[in-house]
């Protein structure tokens, strides 16, 4: 699995003057999966402006938290050894994108599978990095140690601005601008092969998704053949609803906001602690924080048991996808309220003449639509 670091070493290739990518390569796909046009472009000869903006778009695909939008696809041995999908790839780096066959037979699968209802480009670079070598302190030994040879995909939808109104101020007029098609950032792609350890791994490919709650499997199954990582807002569902259906009675403020304190304290530490890993969560510990957090034996077994069948017995997730360290949300049919996680103490259930009520302390700098208001002191204290 690619790190941080390593991820943000590529990322910063994706400039004129600091990589070995000689053309981008690529084709114009319509709604109705039609190949329109195809392109191989040379970009030492295009404007400094125009190669730089595709590098950066490019880059996007690199872009994200990893576990969310940037997914580890892992290859079995037999696949490494003999599959369809892994040789695609591997002539793909090898021929450095010069074979016309395997490159249309990657824009095939994509076209044929690839679920949206917008036109689109594909884009294809092949980059080759010499890696140096860097001493304990992270000095720079200018001498390279291997060449990772890599190639990066990046699926961007192709939209049609709308037409206004235009000032020239050179000529200090107005003009009619019609529409045109713009390229927006990449809504998947992926990285073949891995860079961990700053080594070539070809065991593994970095798979990206703009967005968390849609990862479009259908490329996943496709290109690598490998099984379909859940989407991290719907580990973050899943996750949720297995608290509620197993912990059951147990399952109050006071216990979600603990389990919630717990994690970030993890998540937290990792952070302070500067590991290079990135953190996962196993459902071993998930059990230890349930544990600490009250959990009785026969709720905590009754979500180990759900959990294998949400989530997949090995199954590791992401802290970071199933909590969200900057608030607590407090939420009814009507009303949602978010809490900072330092000010959670601040809030109480409680139950008061059998209507149940969210209660939050309020001191001072109360705002209703943005105006400061009084609280009525003569208003009888409500006792439990």
């Amino acid at each position: 699995m690619m790190k941080e670091k390593e991820i943000s070493e590529i990322k910063r290739r994706y400039k004129q003057d600091k990589n070995n990518i000689t053309k981008i390569r690529g084709c114009y796909v319509n709604n109705k999966k039609e190949i329109i046009s195809e392109f191989s472009q040379t970009l030492g000869i295009m404007p400094l402006e125009t190669s730089e903006m595709l590098l950066k778009t490019m880059k996007k695909t690199l872009s994200g938290t990893i576990g969310k939008n940037l997914i580890d696809i892992e290859f079995s041995t037999q696949q490494v050894s003999d599959s369809e999908e892994h040789k695609l790839l591997m002539e793909l780096k090898n021929s450095e994108l010069e074979n016309d066959e395997a490159v249309h037979n990657l824009y095939e699968k994509i076209v044929q599978t690839y679920i949206t209802d917008e036109n689109y480009l594909i884009l294809l670079a092949c980059d080759k990095y010499d890696v140096p070598s860097y001493s304990k302190n992270d000095e720079d030994l200018e001498d390279s140690t291997e060449v990772f040879k890599y190639i990066l995909c990046s699926v961007c939808p192709v939209k049609l601005t709308k037409s206004g109104l235009g000032f020239l101020a050179g000529e200090n007029s107005f003009q009619s601008i019609g529409s045109d098609c713009a390229v927006s950032a990449a809504e998947i792609g992926f990285m073949f092969p891995s860079f961990d350890d700053r080594s070539t791994n070809i065991y593994n490919a970095l798979y990206y998704t703009r967005s968390i709650t849609e990862n479009h499997p259908e490329i996943i199954s496709t290109v690598f053949n490998t099984a379909v990582p859940m989407p991290a807002a719907e580990q973050k569902e899943t996750f949720q609803s297995l608290l509620a259906d197993t912990i059951e009675d147990e399952c109050n403020y006071e216990f979600v906001q603990s389990v919630h304190d717990s994690i970030s304290e993890m998540i937290t530490e990792h952070k302070n602690n500067k590991e290079e890993e990135p953190l996962v969560l196993s459902k071993k510990d998930v059990k230890k924080v349930l544990e600490s957090c009250g959990a009785s034996e026969s709720h905590i077994s009754a979500f180990e048991e759900k959990y294998d069948t949400q989530f997949g017995t090995d199954t590791v997730i992401c802290p970071q996808n199933i909590i969200d360290t900057k608030k607590i949300e407090l939420k009814t049919p009507s009303v949602t309220v978010n809490v900072n996680p330092d000010q959670s103490y601040m809030v109480e259930t409680r139950i008061i003449d059998g209507v149940k009520y969210i209660m939050i302390r309020a001191e001072e700098g109360v705002e209703v639509n943005g105006v400061s208001i009084h609280f009525d002191e003569t208003q009888t204290n409500i006792e439990n």
